[in-house]
């Protein structure tokens, strides 16, 4: 996983996690990746200075604490919000045109149909999912 600073035009900063540098390329390429806080689709890489890790085990702290934070995000996201599965367009939908109750959700959606949530104004973020530890 890769983290980048990100940056749109009107220079609000924030993070994105990406399986490699080539899907950060795809994913802007694509028009899904938006400001979390304007919505503006033009998103650049922030510059950054390289981390240099001079040994194998000084990395390991970081992992450790990455791994940490996606766990409790995960336990959070699944103690607070209500699991949709593979309805969860559908139901992001019915909610924002208050068809249904207004209520955290979380699920299964392709980038396309996140893509799609988000030109119709849905907020939707997609979260690097980690498999627990204990299945």
């Amino acid at each position: 996983m890769i983290l980048y600073d990100l940056l749109c035009p009107n220079d609000h900063a924030f993070e994105g996690w990406f399986r490699n540098a080539g899907t950060f390329d795809t994913q802007v390429a694509a028009g899904e990746l938006r400001c979390p806080i304007c919505g503006d689709a033009s998103v650049r890489k922030a510059p950054t200075a390289p981390a240099l890790v001079k040994g194998r085990g000084e990395s390991q702290p970081i992992a450790i604490k990455m791994r940490e934070a996606l766990t409790a995000l995960r336990t959070h996201v699944e103690s607070h919000c209500d699991y949709v599965g593979d309805r969860f367009p559908e139901e992001a939908r019915r909610i924002h045109y208050g068809e249904a109750d207004e209520r955290a959700i979380y699920g299964d959606a392709s980038a396309g149909e996140a893509r799609e949530l988000r030109d119709e104004g849905i907020d939707v973020v997609a979260i690097p999912w980690i498999p627990r530890q204990d299945s």
